[in-house]
């Protein structure tokens, strides 16, 4: 076994790996970007060694740096992660020829499945079904739209080289079929170098189901069984659980068997995931066969979609399914050793369900958020596979989340004996999380595990779009309750305990009458306004959101409020991030900002025509010039942030004015991209 390996990774996959080197004796070397030079991932090691800038391209993807700093701290492997190098077939190579052991498949086996097109063709010899599309070599424009044309709408376009949701997009006809090529080809380029796509028909009513697989250099294979991956935004995962829900014995063992058969197919070695789209159909009566019973009114067809060649961001529920640890295997494997187990030892004990915890606005097309984790609360925790709660994060209250990288915090992993057990306690833990300073999905998440489609297992990639009425701008405690709970985190602010002297107390106690507080909120967009009275007595009345009622409140010495109003109680923590109150309660979360009168008395400037970056990135490039008329939607620019490009469109009907920067410049959030001249109404 490896006395040392080096982490060519950052974040929680670098915490994770690092955690298992540990228990099994192996010291471990971290690399770090400027970005990262106080990150988790660096103290998890033993000793840590700088790459470079921020950016990726000038630490993460600089392989002879890497291996240089693997030569010198005395390094005999290096484990990948995921992303980054982990599918580069240069880079596994190059290892080999420094005479590392690269933790992974052999380069043949990366080379071979990391083009899809030619993976396709591959698993087709293999005998693995294959979606309807075109893989070819020839990537004329003219001849894709054909193909796609062909084929029949709706298509999907996707990075040849790719994965992550990257460089995909579904294109519904013919017309919109060019821009969504070139923008592909965007990504895909400057996401992997290489901007090739390939065309598929797009299944309706898919689901994602990928089989875990394992190989070792002796010639044994088995698959850790399944993972659904249906549920996701942009093309991207959100959650992922496995088993798969309604999968039979049957349809297991031959998915599992594909999945083996695709990676004896390029003589694989070590952790690989064969992913498959599934199509769903209504089961219909045949002749020599009944009606279809309960239960069995949907039939599934799997076809080969791609395998990735690393260790996936889902593994955890793989572990907490089959009780093993991925990353032992994994430096077993690479080490020389056999597989820890054969084909029918291994068994499905329960289910688990991991949500990925992202910086994002959900109810803004899911915009990365970038900022610094001023509370960054979470669920008691264990980091391996043996507890029912289980964080995977390379962050800390107090760390920043940058524009460089990915924009998941941390991943919440939760195990059960059945599915309805593991998601109530998936939505327990999610309760606990509290993220202060930077928005983030996790009420959004638990919206989804409400929903009635993702908890009768009605799945498919369409989910989402399909709950867009119950799960976009929700707003899970209300105004009564939001006002309430931020009157109270200020009363108990004012009222200082233990002082004697009723003249220094700030209660609104009075000697005669009562007195009237008004509070100004701006609450979901909408300025709001509470009113508290303090009454001779000593009690206190709310008026808040149409609800009135006597406000009741308390604290406990863990700091948490007991807050009891319009005939509820609630037990709250509150988070002041400057003027904003943010709220967590059991049954969600909410936020809500005091109005300073005097404060914005005198401010009377207006934006006017000014378009602003949303958030931190580069400027790709601009559809528009000075000069030109624009329609309201009209796109007028590309950013590319946190690997992902967003489009920026016209506000309202106008006339550029000027362009602020260049394609390739860098922008804060914030920045002016251009001025725009508004139609006179």
């Amino acid at each position: 076994m490896f006395k040392k390996i080096l982490i060519a990774n950052r974040g929680e996959i670098a915490c994770r790996v690092a955690a298992t080197a540990r228990r099994m004796a192996i010291r471990t070397v971290a690399v770090y970007s400027d970005a990262d030079a106080h990150a988790n991932h660096v103290r998890a090691c033993d000793e840590s060694v700088h790459l470079g800038g921020s950016a990726p391209k000038d630490s993460y993807l600089r392989w002879e740096k890497i291996l240089e700093a693997a030569k010198a701290t005395g390094a005999e492997a290096v484990h990948p992660g995921y992303g980054f190098l982990s599918e580069n077939e240069e880079f596994a190579q190059a290892c080999a020829d420094a005479g590392l052991v690269f933790i992974g498949p052999p380069p043949s086996a990366i080379k071979a499945m990391g083009l899809k097109a030619e993976s396709k063709q591959l698993m087709e010899k293999a005998g693995v079904p294959l979606v309807p599309g075109y893989h070819g070599h020839d990537q004329n424009p003219q001849l894709l739209q054909r193909e796609a044309d062909r084929i029949g709408y709706p298509v999907l376009i996707k990075a040849s080289a790719g994965g992550g949701g990257k460089g995909m997009r579904a294109v519904d006809k013919a017309e919109d079929f060019a821009a969504a090529l070139a923008s592909c080809q965007r990504e895909a380029i400057n996401s992997f170098g290489d901007d090739a796509v390939l065309i598929e028909k797009y299944v309706q009513r898919p689901r994602h189901i990928e089989i875990q697989v394992f190989g070792d250099t002796h010639g044994n294979y088995v698959y850790l069984f399944e993972r659904d991956c249906s549920v996701q935004r942009r093309h991207q995962k959100v959650l992922e659980e496995a088993p798969a829900p309604g999968m039979t014995e049957a349809m297991r063992q031959q998915m599992g068997e594909a999945a083996v058969a695709a990676a004896r197919a390029v003589n694989y070695v070590g952790a690989g995931t064969v992913e498959f789209i599934v199509e769903q159909r209504e089961a219909r009566a045949t002749p020599g066969r009944p009606r279809p019973a309960d239960g069995e009114s949907v039939e599934m067809n799997f076809f080969f979609m791609e395998m990735n060649t690393r260790l996936q961001v889902e593994h955890p529920v793989t572990e907490a399914i089959t009780g093993l640890d991925l990353v032992e295997w994994q430096l077993r494997v690479a080490s020389g050793e056999t597989l820890p187990a054969k084909q029918q030892d291994l068994q499905i004990n329960g289910h688990a369900i991991e949500a990925r915890i992202c910086a994002e606005n959900p109810d803004n097309n899911f915009l990365p958020a970038t900022g610094t984790l001023r509370v960054y609360r979470k669920p008691a925790a264990t980091v391996f596979q043996r507890s029912r709660v289980r964080i995977d994060d390379g962050v800390r209250e107090g760390g920043e989340i940058s524009p460089f990288y990915d924009s998941m915090i941390a991943k919440l992993i939760v195990h059960g004996s059945t599915r309805a057990e593991a998601l109530a306690r998936l939505d327990a833990a999610l309760a606990q999380v509290q993220i202060v300073g930077v928005s983030t999905n996790v009420q959004f998440l638990r919206g989804i595990l409400a929903t009635e489609s993702f908890s009768k297992a009605d799945l498919d990639t369409a989910l989402i779009e399909r709950e867009r009425a119950v799960l976009f701008d929700r707003e899970p405690l209300g105004l009564p309750l939001a006002a309430a709970a931020a009157i109270t985190r200020t009363l108990i602010t004012e009222w200082p305990a233990g002082v004697p002297d009723p003249f220094e107390r700030r209660d609104g106690w009075r000697s005669h009458g009562e007195y009237r507080r008004h509070f100004d909120f701006e609450f979901r967009g909408a300025e709001q306004t509470a009113l508290l009275t303090y009454r001779r007595d000593g009690s206190l009345w709310l008026e808040a959101g149409g609800t009135e009622g006597p406000l009741v409140i308390g604290q406990f010495p863990t700091g948490e409020f007991e807050v009891e109003f319009a005939g509820t109680r609630q037990t709250l923590d509150v988070h002041v991030d400057g003027a904003t109150a943010h709220v967590f309660a059991s049954k969600g979360a909410t936020k809500i900002t005091a109005i300073d009168r005097l404060a914005h008395a005198g401010d009377t400037h207006a934006e006017g025509g000014r378009l602003t970056a949303p958030m931190p990135g580069k400027v790709v490039s601009f559809a528009v010039k000075a000069g030109d008329k624009v329609s309201r939607g009209q796109p007028l620019a590309v950013m590319e942030a946190m690997k992902m490009e967003h489009t920026i469109a016209a506000p309202a009907d106008g006339t550029v004015e000027e362009l602020m920067f260049s394609p390739g410049e860098q922008v804060a959030e914030g920045d002016e991209l251009l001025r725009m001249a508004a139609v006179a109404a």
